[in-house]
C-alpha cells in the first residue's frame, strides 16, 4: 500500500481512460494527487481548457467520497523536461509528508509518455491502455460541430466520455470562446494539409525579438491566428535568403516600426537563445531563435503596431507574471528564460 498515488495529464479533455487510471490510483492510496499539466497556458485547440475547468470534469466524475481523497496539483508548461520535473516533485512534496511512499500511475502511450520515468524515487505503476478513446479524437469531432450540434457530433464518442465531460463540453460551446477556438483549429488543419504530402516532416525556422528598455519588454498582440489575439514577442518566420539575425531585424520593423540603427541593436545584443521543444507550436516542429537585446535606461523608441500585430505595448516585466495565461504558445517562458519569472531555473 502507498501512502500518495500520483496521476499525471493534461486531460483536455477527461475521458473513459484517464478515469480508468485515476481509479488505479484511487486503488493504490488515500490520498490521490492529479497533476493536471498545460496549466495557465493561453486557450488554444490542443489545449482549450483552464485547469480549473479540467478540475470540474475529473472530480465530476468521481463518487463523492472519492472526490475528497483527489487533490488536483496544476503544473505549467516549461518546454524543459528537467524544470517541469523539479516543478511537479516540489509541487508533490508540498502535500506530502516526508518519507511518503508515493507512487506514480501511468500508461506509456508514446513518446510524449518519457516523462513517467523521470522520477526514479516513485514506485512506477504502468499500466495497459485504457480503453480506445484519445483527446484528439474528441476535440477533433467538438471542434468540427456547431453549437447546436455538439450533442450530435459527440454521440458516438459519449460511451468514452463521462458524463462531467459532456455537460462541460455542451456549455462550452455556447461561450465565445468556442467559435474562436474553432477558427484556431480549421486554420491549423488546413496549414498542416499544406504540407502533409512532402516527404518529410517539416522543421520551420523562426525568428524573435526580446526588446527590453527601462525594466519593460515590447509585447505585440497577434493580429491572426494562431493565438489572434494573444500576447507574443516581435517575431515570424526566416525568409530563404535571410540569417537569423537579419529575419529578426526585419520582423522587429515590420511588426513594431522599431527603426533602431543596426549598431545600436548590435550594441544591446545580450544572448540568442534557441528553443527546440518539439510541441512548443502546434503549426508543426518550429525552432526559434530569440534574440534578447537591452536598452538600458535609453529613452524608448517609438513603435507602432503593423503586419501580424493588432496592437505594441512597452509592459513592465514585473507585470508579465500575471500576464501569463494571455501569452501565445511559449512566449511566456521565453520571456521567463531571460527574466527568471517563475523562480525554477529555465534553460532553452
Amino acid at each position: 500500500m502507498h501512502d500518495t498515488a500520483l496521476l499525471i495529464g493534461r486531460f483536455e479533455p477527461v475521458h473513459s481512460g484517464h478515469l480508468a487510471l485515476l481509479q488505479e490510483a484511487l486503488r493504490q492510496a488515500p490520498q490521490v494527487i492529479v497533476v493536471v499539466g498545460s496549466a495557465w497556458q493561453a486557450r488554444s485547440p490542443k489545449n482549450p481548457f483552464t485547469w480549473q475547468e479540467r478540475e470540474a470534469m475529473l472530480k465530476g466524475a468521481l463518487p463523492e467520497a472519492d472526490r475528497a481523497r483527489v487533490q488536483v496539483l496544476p503544473v505549467r508548461d516549461y518546454y524543459n523536461e528537467a524544470v517541469w520535473v523539479q516543478a511537479v516533485r516540489l509541487g508533490v512534496a508540498e502535500h506530502t509528508a516526508p518519507g511518503a511512499r508515493i507512487a506514480l500511475v501511468g500508461h506509456f502511450k508514446d513518446a510524449t509518455s518519457s516523462y513517467l520515468r523521470a522520477f526514479p524515487a516513485w514506485t512506477l505503476i504502468d499500466l495497459p491502455r485504457q480503453g480506445s478513446m484519445d483527446a484528439t479524437t474528441i476535440r477533433d469531432a467538438y471542434f468540427g460541430a456547431t453549437p447546436a450540434t455538439v450533442g450530435t457530433a459527440l454521440a458516438p464518442l459519449a460511451g468514452e466520455i463521462p458524463a462531467s465531460t459532456l455537460a462541460m463540453l455542451e456549455q462550452f460551446a455556447q461561450t465565445p470562446h468556442y467559435p474562436a477556438l474553432q477558427q484556431e483549429w480549421r486554420m491549423l488543419r488546413g496549414y498542416r494539409e499544406a504540407w502533409a504530402a512532402a516527404p518529410y516532416p517539416p522543421v520551420f525556422v523562426t525568428v524573435d525579438a526580446v526588446l527590453r528598455c527601462q525594466d519593460q519588454v515590447l509585447l505585440i498582440r497577434r493580429a491572426h491566428a494562431p493565438g489572434k489575439g494573444q500576447l507574443a514577442v516581435p517575431g515570424g518566420f526566416i525568409e530563404q535568403r535571410e540569417t537569423v539575425w537579419q529575419s529578426c531585424l526585419r520582423e522587429l520593423v515590420e511588426e513594431t516600426h522599431c527603426n533602431l540603427p543596426e549598431a545600436t541593436l548590435r550594441a544591446a545584443l545580450q544572448s540568442v537563445a534557441v528553443f527546440d521543444h518539439p510541441d512548443r507550436s502546434q503549426r508543426g516542429r518550429t525552432i526559434t531563435h530569440a534574440h534578447y537585446f537591452d536598452l538600458g535606461d535609453a529613452p524608448f523608441p517609438a513603435v507602432k503596431a503593423d503586419d501580424d500585430a493588432a496592437l505594441v505595448q512597452w509592459t513592465r516585466i514585473d507585470q508579465l507574471a500575471g500576464l501569463e495565461e494571455q501569452f501565445f504558445e511559449d512566449h511566456f517562458h521565453m520571456l521567463d528564460h531571460f527574466f527568471a519569472i517563475t523562480g525554477l531555473r529555465t534553460q532553452a
